[in-house]
């Protein structure tokens, strides 16, 4: 029984650890996304601010995700835990795709009036 228990602390050190890797390396992403965007000649638009702001939360959400499936209790959980973060995500990633495309729009319709004008 002891064996069980140390396997499963061993394990759990494991996967906290490559979650906090997988950690550092999105934020250093997000770094040179936030900086890609920043020298690109759209990097001080709403729609890159947007993007920027979507790619957050879709790694921030994606790490949730982790924490909870760490934490399952047995495959039933998981299994709920998986289904909910698709159906979240699905959603989330909806909305997203929505708002961007009214800004891009936007920013396209007001480049055209100041060409037109």
């Amino acid at each position: 029984m002891e064996e069980g228990k140390k396997s499963s602390q061993d394990m759990s050190g494991m996967v906290a650890q490559a979650t906090e890797q997988a950690r550092s390396a999105m934020e250093n992403y997000l770094s040179f996304l936030a900086k890609s965007m920043a020298a690109s000649p759209w990097g001080k638009t709403e729609l890159s601010k947007k993007i920027k702001s979507n790619a957050e939360q879709n790694v921030a959400a994606a790490f949730e995700y982790a924490q909870k499936l760490t934490k399952a209790k047995d495959f039933q959980d998981l299994v709920s835990i998986q289904t909910e973060f698709v159906q979240i995500q699905l959603k989330s990633l909806t909305e997203q795709a929505k708002d961007l495309g009214e800004t891009a729009t936007k920013a396209t319709a007001d480049a055209f009036k100041g060409i037109s004008s």
